[in-house]
């Protein structure tokens, strides 16, 4: 069905009046609707008065076919056909005109209210504007010489129709009731697009009927819009009615929930509780508590638990990991293995769960499944190292469906495991540390209740933080090496390295490696150097140095395995290991190096690497990057290793901060303050490397012709302005090998290599209209040109030196045989106009890439060079004498 989304303005209630922002619209909507109507009228020719008069009764009437929409004082009718149709087959002013006969017939046909004069002046206006643009549109010409197809005109006018008639109706809403427009567009009208789209359609039926019966056949539609009026009303009328029992029903539930006191009590207790936690952060269990509350519930369910024991395992199964939220951040977030004291710290926080969980008052015993799911069947759990069935059911299951969740889930310190594998390795730990009857329910079932969903809360009061829990030997995964109690593995690394041998051989390496650090500043150079002789003390396979770059680390140096992976990382701050050790300005001994690419959403980054020792370089608002050495083998590195990185890296970050003050003041020393082109320096290297690789090079030194005349009217900072503008412009004529410097002035020097200029006037054309198009853009007339010499190589020689003193002498004489032509211009022409007071900016490429002459005011374009001593007199036969 296509229907028009007429809609009447919403209507002030009584004794109230429109708001003047909306007055004003709508006086603005009327006088435009006016002017059009009469603009149309002026352009009639003629009428189909038996056509015009059958299209405007059936729009008459279809305007009565109207129903209202939920939600907005307003309603919507049938006419949109007639006027489409109208539009394809009449004139405009015969369809404005049944437009506004529609219009006032749906607005005074039994109105909901009183009528509204303003109110029906609005709607026609509407009505006016939105046939009149649908009749441009349809009307349209041929579109860069291409005439649309006829569908395609169709339904662009039944868009633009559908845009001029809902847009201003949209906008007196938002002015009237202070709504935003976007979501009353949204939430009213945007849904009655595909009725115009369709009306379209519908039109395009209708055509075809048309040719082959006659214009009369458009009766025939009639009983068709009156069967889907009555579709129309009775669909919008079930919507009401409904979102009234919708209301009813939900009004009942609150008052069923006002009575509800219990349930109203407990959850408050529970709010004023999860407050307590405020201020601490868990950043690792938020997504995945899902999981385990539906695993939780789903298996007490199988194991016959009691409604009480369900729902207290349901709201542990939320709040189980609630203690974390006492225990410091970067324990919980670190990408590593904890050591002894971190996981003393880890230990507390079931404990401080039970705690906080108290306070709520639980009909239902959660208290006891949060403070016991760290207990292993064996006994050798925490905190109070419970054993086998002593452990309470509620905490049995949580913490396999925990295990199996935290295997399958990202955390910092290893990627997830598929599901499947996850659940594999936790039926291995059944019987040691998971009830058995509990894993083995989980393990045939868990697939089943995978696609299950649902999310979770947060909470705190005087949190026992500082307690230390006597029981639990170990964290699953080991603790960290330390350097009073290093790892068994590495005891005769450890011994060695204690030995007057090993100190003698590392000092001497040490010293070795501070003496090459301080060898150069070229910051390429001395990495490598640190990372072969760094290699000697701290064995690994990988060596990285990133520093920071805005919001990130960016690799400034990387080299040995997986040297793609590294080189193209681009790590957030607090993500990844280098990352985690940037933020939290702490080191990180065998991490996982797969956490490095953990923000990176593809797994095309598969290292071969397994363990990492990364360190900051510098310390607090100083640090400056992190230093990170990975090794194949698992728990490579030692306390040892990570004592001489630490000596190390406050050398290191010295060394670097000095190789990037000399690299910036390289870069300074190569390129000019001014323009930002490259300098004379930089224009001798790179000249010398052109003559070694093209045999054939072009050098233009070129002289800007005019310059002290703006310096000495305009000051010096106007010429710096110009001088800037130039710059942009002699670069946008160059290709992508063209080079193009500052000597200094009003000086330059372009390299063209492969290039004969003299046989290519055009290109110095180009440059020299480049320069004068400038001045015109920005003094209203020619007022700087170019003097150019041509230099070639080998004709005038292969050495810098020898090329730019050619180049340099043509220019001269080039400059001083047109010196004196130009006087005799500058005496009968006025002073310059003063410069517009904007800012400078680069000149626009596009069009100077296709100049080739810039006429000044009254003068001709003219080829302003001198070519190679071959050719000398018949390149100067060329210069224009009126220059």
């Amino acid at each position: 069905m296509s229907e028009s989304a007429k809609v009447e303005s919403r209507k002030p209630t009584a004794g109230s009046s429109l708001p003047w922002p909306a007055r004003i619209f709508v006086g603005l909507m009327i006088t435009l609707a006016v002017l059009t109507f009469f603009d149309a009228a002026g352009r009639q020719e003629s009428w189909q008065v038996w056509r015009f008069t059958l299209y405007l009764a059936m729009s008459v009437v279809a305007s009565a076919m109207k129903v209202g929409l939920p939600g907005v004082r307003g309603n919507m009718s049938a006419n949109v056909f007639f006027f489409m149709f109208s539009i394809v087959t009449l004139s405009s002013l015969e369809t404005l005109t049944i437009g506004i006969f529609s219009a006032m017939a749906q607005t005074l046909w039994r109105p909901k209210s009183k009528p509204n004069w303003v109110r029906a002046g609005f709607n026609c206006s509407l009505i006016v504007l939105a046939i009149w643009m649908g009749w441009r549109v349809f009307h349209l010409g041929p579109v860069f010489g291409l005439t649309l197809p006829h569908y395609v005109r169709l339904f662009l006018m039944a868009a633009a129709y559908f845009v001029c008639n809902l847009m201003p109706v949209a906008i007196i809403v938002s002015l009237s009731e202070g709504r935003s427009l976007l979501t009353t567009c949204r939430e009213t009208y945007f849904w009655t697009l595909g009725n115009y789209l369709l009306g379209a359609a519908v039109t395009a039926i209708f055509e075809a009927v048309e040719k082959s019966m006659g214009w009369e056949a458009i009766a025939l539609i009639v009983p068709v819009l009156y069967m889907t009026y009555r579709v129309y009303s009775q669909y919008l009328g079930q919507v009401v009615a409904e979102k009234s029992q919708a209301e009813f029903e939900r009004a009942q539930a609150d008052a069923q929930r006002a009575h509800a006191e219990d349930v109203s009590a407990l959850h408050l207790r529970t709010i004023e509780a999860l407050a307590l936690a405020i201020e601490a952060k868990d950043q690792t269990t938020h997504d995945h508590l899902q999981r385990v509350q539906i695993y939780c519930v789903e298996l007490a369910r199988l194991m016959k638990l009691s409604d009480a024991e369900i729902q207290a395992l349901q709201a542990a199964a939320l709040l189980h990991d609630i203690g974390k939220l006492a225990v410091p951040e970067h324990i919980i977030s670190k990408p590593g293995k904890l050591t002894r004291e971190e996981f003393e710290k880890m230990k507390i926080h079931p404990v401080v769960g039970a705690e906080i969980l108290q306070h709520v008052q639980f009909p239902y015993p959660v208290e006891p499944i949060v403070r016991h799911h760290h207990e292993r069947w064996d006994g050798t759990g925490y905190p109070a190292g419970l054993k086998g069935e002593d452990i309470p059911i509620g905490a049995r299951i949580l913490a396999a469906v925990d295990c199996l969740d935290a295997l399958a889930s990202d955390r910092q310190y290893r990627k997830a495991l598929p599901l499947d594998d996850a659940m594999a390795e936790v039926v291995k730990m059944a019987g040691r540390n998971y009830d058995p009857q509990v894993v083995e329910l989980l393990q045939a079932n868990y697939r089943e209740w995978e696609p299950m969903t649902r999310p979770s809360a947060t909470p705190r009061t005087k949190l026992s933080t500082n307690i230390r829990v006597e029981r639990g030997d170990s964290p699953a995964t080991g603790f960290a090496a330390s350097s009073d109690e290093p790892a068994a593995g590495r005891r005769e690394t450890t011994e060695f390295l204690s030995s007057i041998g090993a100190a003698r051989h590392e000092a001497q390496v040490l010293f070795e490696l501070t003496q090459d650090m301080g060898s150069t500043l070229a910051l390429d150079e001395m990495l490598s150097i640190v990372a072969l002789r760094l290699k000697k003390l701290v064995p690994h396979d990988a060596f990285a140095v990133y520093l920071k770059k805005e919001a990130g680390l960016e690799p400034a140096f990387v080299a040995g395995d997986d040297f793609r992976i590294f080189s193209s990382l681009r790590i957030p701050l607090g993500q990844g290991l280098s990352g985690w050790v940037f933020s939290h300005q702490q080191p990180i001994v065998n991490g996982n190096p797969v956490m490095e690419t953990s923000h990176l959403p593809a797994a095309s980054t598969d290292s071969v690497l397994q363990s990492a020792l990364c360190i900051p370089l510098g310390d607090g608002d100083d640090t400056m990057g992190v230093l990170g050495l990975y090794a194949a083998a698992k728990d490579s590195f030692t306390q040892d290793h990570l004592r001489i990185l630490m000596m190390v890296g406050s050398k290191l970050s010295q060394s670097i901060q000095n190789s990037l003050v000399f690299r910036r003041a390289e870069d300074t020393s190569l390129t000019d303050y001014l323009t930002g082109l490259p300098n004379a320096r930089s224009l001798f290297h790179h000249l010398e490397g052109a003559l070694k690789t093209h045999p054939l090079v072009t050098v233009l030194v070129c002289d800007l012709d005019g310059f002290k005349s703006v310096n000495d009217q305009f000051g010096h900072q106007e010429g710096d302005v110009l001088l800037k503008q130039v710059a942009q412009a002699l670069k946008a004529c160059c290709r992508a090998d063209d080079y193009v410097a500052r000597m200094g002035g009003d000086e330059f020097v372009l390299v063209l290599p492969g290039m004969n200029a003299t046989e290519n006037p055009d290109k110095l054309d180009m440059i020299i209209g480049a320069v004068e198009a400038v001045g015109i853009e920005r003094y209203g007339k020619v007022v700087v040109s170019l003097s150019i010499g041509v230099a070639l190589a080998p004709e005038d020689g292969v050495e810098q030196d020898k090329l730019i003193a050619a180049g340099d002498r043509r220019m001269y004489k080039t400059k001083a045989k047109r010196k004196g032509q130009r006087a005799l211009i500058e005496e009968t022409e006025p002073k310059l106009p003063a410069p517009p007071k904007i800012e400078s900016r680069p000149t626009d490429t596009a069009s100077l890439a296709s100049l080739h002459v810039i006429p000044g005011p009254g003068e001709e374009r003219r080829l302003a060079l001198l070519g190679t001593s071959n050719d000398l007199d018949a390149v100067a036969q060329r210069n224009d004498p009126t220059l």
